[in-house]
C-alpha cells in the first residue's frame, strides 16, 4: 500500500512566493506600516520620529481644527494613524494633504503606500507614479513604487523602478539588497548574487543582505556556501525565525535530522507563522518517529491555513500513523474536499478505508482517484490489493497486471501476485512472480522468504533452504524464516541445524510480541495525549516501557507527555535514558 505526503512548494521557493521583496514577516497592521513607511523617511525634510508624531497628535487634532487646511497637521495626524495601523482613518488624511499640495510628491507616495497597505494597490499605483513624475531624482519615490508594483505581480516594471533607485542612491544597501530580491524572484541568480554581495560591500553586517544571499546560494546548488551565509546571518540576528529555516532544510538534507528539528522548532517559535516551517517540522518529527509533535505541526498549519489541503493530507497520515484511522480519514476527506482533482488524496483515503477493512470504500476512493489520473500504477496497484483483500482474486490479477504494464520496475505487484497464484496453489507461476521481484530488488528479503516457502510446498527443499538462508542473510531477525527453514531442515534430515532455527525463530517471536506490545501502547499513549489525557498517555508509555525498556519511542513520548505536565525532573529523566538509548547504534527506534 504506498502513501503521498505532499510538501508543497520546495523550501527555498517559498520565501520568494511567501516574502516578495524578502519583507519581514508581520504579526499586526502597525509592523506592516511601519515597514512600508521606513524607507521615504529617509529625506530629511519629511523625517519625523515616531515619539514626535504620537505627542504631536493632539497638537495636530487642535490644529487642523482650527485650521482644516494645514497639510502639515493633517500629515502628521495621518503618520500617526498609520503608526497605530489605523490605515483607513489614514487616508483621507493624506488624501487633503495631496489636495491641498498637489504638487508634493511625498504627499502623493505616502498616500500610494497607505492605499497599498489597505490592499487598493490600482490606485496605490496610480500615487506612486504621481510621486515619481513630481520626483524623479527620488530615489524614495521609485523605491517605493517599486514594492507595490512587486506586490502586484508586475516583477519587470517592479525590477526597473528599482534600479532607478538604486542607480540614484548606490550608497543605500537595502537599495541592493532589495533589487536583489526581485531578481531573484525571476530565477536570476547570478546578478541577485552581484546585489547582495554589493549590499555586504557596503555594510558587511547587514542582516537582510546576509539572509537573502544565502538563500538564493541555497537556490543555485551552492549549499555550503549558503550555509556559511546564513549561519553569519544568525550571528547578526540569531531572532531571525526564517534563518533558521533555511539553514534547517539545510542540514535535514545533509541527513542531519537533529540538527534540522532543532531549528525547524526554533524557526516556528520565532515565526509561528511561517507555515512551511512548521509543515517541514512535521514532516521531520514524523520520520524519527514523533508522531505527537508531527500532529501538533500540522494541527498548527491548519489553524493558520484551513484551506490547504495538504496540510489535512499530512494530518491524516500522521494520525494514520498512531492508528486513529477514523480521524485520519476525516482529514483525508477534507483534503479532498479542498482538492477534488488531486489523486493522491484519494489515494490516501483509500489506505485509510483498507486500513479498516472497509473493502468497498477503499476501492471506491481509488476508482475516483482512477478517473483523474488513469496512468497512475500506485492506483492501479492499491486498487488490486483492496481487490485481493475482498478475495476477488480476478479483478485484483486484472489490477495487479495493469501496474506492471505501466511500471515495469516495481517489485511489489510482482509480489503480490505471486502471493496470490501461491494461495491459489499455483506454485510454478508463484515462483516465476517472485523470482522476478527479486531480480528488481536482490535486498527483498521478505520475497526469498515467501519464495522459500513456495519451494517446500512444491517439495524442492534444496531451493527452498536456499532461497531461506538467503532471505535470513538479507534480514537476520526474520523470525519466519528461522522457522520455516528449520521446517525445511528437518525434512532432510539435518535435527541438529533443525532445532538452532526453531530456537532463533521462538526467541525472535518473543521478542516481535514484545515490540508490538510497546508499540500498542505507545500508539495508545499518543492518541490520548492528543486528546488531552495525559495521565492515560503517561501510563500507556509507562507500560510500554514496561513491555519494552530499550523502546525509544516510548521514552520520548513519555518525556513530552511529563513536560507538558509539569514534571520536568521525571521528564529530563526520560530524556538521558532516551538519548543513551540512541548512542548504542542504528538499530534502536
Amino acid at each position: 500500500m504506498i502513501l503521498h505526503h505532499v510538501v508543497g512548494h520546495c523550501p527555498s521557493s517559498a520565501m520568494y512566493h511567501q516574502n516578495r521583496l524578502y519583507s519581514q514577516p508581520h504579526t499586526s497592521k502597525s509592523r506592516k506600516a511601519n515597514q512600508y513607511m521606513y524607507h521615504v523617511r529617509r529625506d530629511a525634510a519629511c523625517c519625523v520620529s515616531t515619539l514626535w508624531l504620537i505627542v504631536s497628535m493632539p497638537i495636530s487634532l487642535r490644529c487642523m481644527k482650527l485650521n482644516p487646511r494645514d497639510s502639515d497637521a493633517q500629515n502628521a495626524l495621518a503618520q500617526v494613524l498609520l503608526q497605530q495601523g489605523e490605515v483607513a482613518a489614514a487616508i483621507p488624511h493624506f488624501r487633503t494633504v495631496t489636495r491641498l499640495k498637489p504638487s508634493l510628491a511625498i504627499g502623493h507616495v505616502y498616500l500610494g503606500q497607505a492605499l497599498s497597505l489597505s490592499g487598493d494597490r490600482e490606485n496605490a499605483i496610480t500615487e506612486l507614479r504621481t510621486g515619481v513624475r513630481l520626483a524623479p531624482q527620488q530615489s524614495e519615490a521609485h523605491e517605493a513604487l517599486a514594492r507595490v508594483l512587486s506586490a502586484h505581480g508586475d516583477d519587470q516594471e517592479a525590477q526597473s523602478e528599482m534600479r532607478r533607485a538604486v542607480d540614484l542612491a548606490p550608497k543605500r544597501p537595502e537599495l541592493h539588497d532589495a533589487l536583489g530580491s526581485l531578481l531573484a524572484q525571476q530565477k536570476e541568480y547570478p546578478e541577485a548574487e552581484t546585489q547582495f554581495r554589493t549590499a555586504l560591500q557596503l555594510d558587511s553586517q547587514y542582516q537582510p543582505a546576509l539572509l537573502h544571499l544565502g538563500v538564493t546560494l541555497l537556490d543555485s546548488g551552492k549549499t555550503q556556501d549558503a550555509k556559511q551565509l546564513l549561519t553569519q546571518a544568525l550571528q547578526v540576528n540569531p531572532e531571525d525565525g526564517r534563518a533558521h529555516f533555511y539553514l534547517g532544510t539545510i542540514l535535514e538534507a545533509e541527513h542531519d535530522s537533529a540538527g534540522g528539528l532543532r531549528e525547524y522548532e526554533v524557526a516556528s517559535r520565532l515565526s509561528p507563522n511561517l507555515a512551511v516551517a512548521r509543515t517541514r517540522l512535521g514532516l521531520l518529527a514524523q520520520r524519527a518517529g514523533d508522531t505527537a509533535s508531527a500532529i501538533a505541526s500540522f494541527r498548527a498549519v491548519i489553524a493558520m491555513q484551513p484551506e490547504d489541503a495538504e496540510a489535512h493530507n499530512n494530518l491524516g497520515l500522521a494520525l494514520l500513523q498512531t492508528g486513529d484511522v477514523d480521524n485520519a480519514i476525516q482529514k483525508f476527506q477534507q483534503a479532498v474536499a479542498l482538492a477534488p482533482r488531486d489523486s493522491s488524496f484519494r489515494n490516501n483515503l483509500g489506505a485509510a478505508y483498507l486500513e479498516k477493512t472497509d473493502f468497498d470504500e477503499a476501492i471506491r476512493q481509488y476508482r475516483e482517484g482512477l478517473t483523474i489520473a488513469p496512468g497512475n500504477a500506485e492506483l492501479h496497484y492499491n486498487l488490486g490489493l483492496a481487490y485481493k483483500l475482498k478475495d476477488d482474486i480476478p479483478a485484483a490479477l486484472e489490477e495487479l497486471r495493469k501496474t506492471i504494464a505501466l511500471d515495469p520496475s516495481l517489485p511489489d505487484p510482482h509480489y503480490t501476485i505471486g502471493v496470490t497464484l501461491w494461495q491459489s496453489g499455483k506454485f510454478e507461476e508463484s515462483a516465476t512472480e517472485l523470482n522476478e521481484v527479486i531480480r528488481l530488488k536482490p535486498d527483498y528479503a521478505e520475497a526469498y522468504y515467501t519464495l522459500g516457502t513456495v519451494y517446500k510446498q512444491a517439495g524442492d527443499l534444496p531451493k527452498a533452504a536456499s532461497a531461506l538462508r538467503k532471505a535470513i542473510e538479507l534480514q537476520p531477525d526474520f523470525a519466519g524464516a528461522h522457522t520455516t527453514l528449520a521446517a525445511v531442515l528437518n525434512q532432510q534430515g539435518d535435527a541438529q541445524a533443525a532445532a538452532a532455527e526453531r530456537k532463533r525463530g521462538a526467541e525472535l517471536t518473543q521478542e516481535k510480541m514484545t515490540l508490538q506490545t510497546a508499540t500498542f501502547a505507545t500508539n495508545s499513549g499518543i492518541r490520548l495525549m492528543n486528546a488531552g489525557d495525559l495521565d492515560g498517555a503517561i501510563s500507556q508509555f509507562e507500560s510500554a516501557i514496561k513491555a519494552d525498556s530499550s523502546y525509544a519511542l516510548a521514552h520520548q513520548q513519555l518525556a513530552t507527555a511529563l513536560e507538558r505536565k509539569g514534571d520536568k525532573e521525571r521528564a529530563g529523566k526520560e530524556l538521558e535514558t532516551l538519548r543513551k538509548l540512541r548512542t548504542k547504534g542504528p538499530s534502536v527506534q
